[in-house]
Order: structure tokens, then sequence, then C-alpha cells
């Protein structure tokens, strides 16, 4: 681990002009908070940040109910708070049951909301400075291409990288439309949540929109749809502790055994949390079905691509989308 200069954020401000600082590029500055992925990164000198800012004494720890009638996340409040948090659970249960999937108690006892949005790949090449990762070091190659890469990406992909996004939280966030609350040196923005992460195309270091000195500051969730059934699927190699090898969340209300309204986001397959728009179109007005359910999974992954390991990751995650349906069915 190099050295570093470290601090400590009074207010929301403070910490937007310490990110914002003399030191760049942005790379140079880690806001932490849990610290569950960002030491690790720290201690594999994958992150070599020279200035760290503790963000854990900003007022952003607390879960509000909204005017709108919705919910607010603060971006510290942890990970196991917000999946018992009691609204949590009757409102947005495929946000609880999307955190309790991932991590360990002990983990999610400290990871944060805001940190889960800012979590890394753990593409092996990502992790291990002794090979190329364009991701960790731009222009030096991507050593998964070709390699091991049976856990990575088949959406979203390009020649330059195939990192999965490891989040479960962010999968159910895509699926209930969140919003993510950013507050900068520029003042504040909302961004929708299928906007926050961006695709590596040629610049897979570039993980977020965030910008130089921009923090998060809260979850927003729009108000529960009245009579819809949310669903979080997870496969994997092992029942606990492990990461996705195929994911679905779903949100969705049926009518007179038609599909009024349906939300869709993939996990495990894709470079980011993947709302899949061609699914939802596919589904709404149609029967609940399993015909209906797998043209949509078929829609749903109609341009992945496959690496030289994960090709099984195709007809998992159809598999994996259509039983969640089914179950958001009943």
């Amino acid at each position: 681990m190099d050295a570093f200069k470290f601090s400590r954020a009074a207010t929301v401000d403070q910490a937007t002009v310490s990110g914002a600082g003399p030191v760049k590029p942005i790379a140079d500055v880690r806001f932490v908070a849990g610290g569950t992925n960002l030491i690790d990164m720290m201690k594999l000198n994958v992150e070599r940040p020279k200035v760290v800012v503790d963000i854990n004494g900003l007022p952003l720890d607390k879960v509000e109910a909204t005017p709108q009638g919705g919910l607010k996340l603060g971006a510290l409040t942890r990970n196991s708070d917000v999946a018992k948090h009691p609204v949590v659970v009757r409102d947005y249960a495929v946000l609880s049951e999307a955190i309790l999937s991932g991590a360990s108690p002990q983990l999610r006892n400290m990871a944060s909301t805001g940190g889960n949005l800012l979590q890394r790949t753990r593409c092996p090449y990502f992790r291990d400075t002794a090979h190329a990762c364009n991701k960790r070091e731009p222009g030096s190659g991507c050593s998964a291409i070709g390699g091991h890469n049976r856990m990575l990406a088949i959406l979203g992909t390009s020649k330059d990288c195939i990192a999965t996004n490891p989040s479960d939280q962010n999968v159910a966030l895509a699926a209930l439309e969140a919003m993510v609350e950013v507050q900068g040196p520029k003042g504040k923005r909302s961004v929708p949540m299928h906007e926050f992460h961006v695709v590596p195309g040629a610049t897979p270091h570039r993980e977020t929109v965030l910008g130089a000195g921009e923090i998060i500051t809260a979850v927003t969730l729009p108000a529960p749809l009245a009579g819809s059934k949310q669903v979080y699927l997870k496969l994997r190699d092992r029942a606990a502790y492990e990461f996705a090898l195929a994911s679905a969340a779903v949100v969705m209300k049926v009518d007179s055994g038609k599909v009024s309204h349906v939300r869709v986001a993939l996990g495990g397959v894709g470079t980011k949390p993947w709302r899949s728009f061609e699914a939802e179109h596919e589904l709404m007005g149609k029967s609940v079905d399993a015909a209906n359910f797998r043209k949509a999974a078929e829609v749903a992954l109609r341009d992945a691509k496959a690496s030289s390991e994960n090709g099984y990751k195709i007809e998992l995650s159809k598999r994996c989308l259509v039983r969640a349906l089914t179950m958001a069915s009943v």
C-alpha cells in the first residue's frame, strides 16, 4: 500500500472541495465510507490514491420518506440497515432480497449504499497487478479476453474490457428505477440509475458519470406501484458469499392475466447493472405464460457476446430471467 494523505470531511461541501482539490486526476482522490472494497483494493495496490477523504461523519445515514411517497436512502446507510428496514422489506422487497443475497453479514454491516454503487469489478486480472488490465491501467491490454473469463460479462463488453459489475444492490436499484443524488463543486444533480454506470467502450477505467469532487449523497426510490410483485433471483456456484453467475431483478404487475407494468434488470452478466428495456417492451400487454417469458429472455440476451469460457451464461441468464418472471407472476 502506498503512502497517502488522510483527512476527514465535516460537511458535504468540505468533502467535495477536498475531492476536487489540487491533486489530479480524479483517480488520485478517494472517498472512504465502509471501506469494504476500497481498502482491499489499496492493499493490493490496485487503488493507489494520493488523498483519502473520510466521509463517515457526514449526515447521510438516514432512511427517510419522500414527499412523493417514495424512499430516500442516505449514501452512508449501511446495507444491513437498508435490507432490514421495515419499509424496504414491505415496499421494495427486491432491494432487500438483493442485498441479503450478497457478501456476508459482517460486510453488510459495514458496506454503505453509496459505496456499493461504486463497487469495483472482481475480474481476477483487475485485482492482479502482474497482468495487463485496461481498467486498472488504460492502454495496457485486457488479459481476460482469451484468458480466465468464466465469471465475466457477456453484455456491454468491448474489445478493451469484459469485466463484470459485481453488485447485487445495483441490479435491484435499476429495476426500481432509482435516482442517484450527486453533489459536487458545481452543485447538485440527480442521475437515473440506468445512466449512472457507463459501459467500458475504449475507456474502461471510467465506470460512472461522477466528475471530480462529486460524491453520492443519497439514492431515491419512487413510490411503490400498488399491486406489483418484486423478485430478485441470483444463480451462483454456492449458496452464500458468492458473486452471481447470473441474476434477475423483476418488478411486475399483472392485470387480468396480462402484464400491465414490468421492469427488468440483469446482474452477473453485464459490464454495468443491466436494465433490459428490450425485455420490458416485449412483455408489456402480453399474457403471463412460459412462451412469452422465454421470448422476453431471448430479446434481453440478443446482443450477448461470449468469450472463451463464459458462453454458458447466455442460456443460464435466459433461464434465470424466465424463472424470475414466473415467480413475479404468481
